[in-house]
């Protein structure tokens, strides 16, 4: 036996005897839940808001616009001057959502997040810029706005919130 291993014995024996008549604990049969974050409830919000873009926005969804220069929707059965009043500036948008950069899927998601937003803080009108670019977010975003059933109206922005590259959006609060 090297000197190494006779050490390792006394120290066992010694250990054993210090420890005569201590009883083991029981395992405790609680367990722990995992500690909710701030993360996980973005991250569950985050998907909510794809799950609603996957729901409502159909690409193949052309609408027909009687003024191809201007935007301008109500939904039926809403008062027919709401397109007016937004476009005379009555209604000032609480939330601004800036497409810019974003892929037409991303901005689907970040439209519908920004409308259920709007119900959750009750905010009536929202502007969403989609800015002028190639034109391809400029014709989506319209077509997926007019199949969303929380949209009441919408307008093309007056200058100061945007212009042509700017929709305002009345939002139905009544959910």
């Amino acid at each position: 036996m090297t000197e190494k291993s006779h050490l390792k014995d006394d120290d066992n024996n010694s250990f054993a005897e210090q420890m005569r008549g201590v009883k083991p604990l029981k395992q405790d049969t609680v367990v722990l839940k995992a500690k909710k974050t701030k993360k996980d409830a973005i991250v569950k919000e985050q998907q909510a808001a794809t799950r609603e873009a996957n729901f409502y926005f159909s690409d193949q969804y052309s609408p027909h616009f009687a003024d191809k220069n201007t935007i301008s929707y109500v939904r039926e059965g809403c008062p027919r001057d709401l397109a007016k009043l937004l476009r005379k500036g009555h209604y000032y948008p609480d939330l601004i959502l800036d497409l810019h950069g974003l892929t037409q899927q991303q901005a689907k998601i970040e439209i519908a997040a920004l409308i259920q937003e709007a119900i959750k803080q009750h905010v009536e009108c929202v502007c969403i810029v989609h800015g002028l670019g190639s034109g391809i977010l400029k014709q989506r975003t319209p077509a997926w706005l007019v199949q969303h059933p929380s949209v009441n109206a919408m307008h093309q922005a007056p200058l100061e919130w945007g212009g042509n590259g700017a929709l305002l959006v009345l939002v139905d609060l009544a959910d």
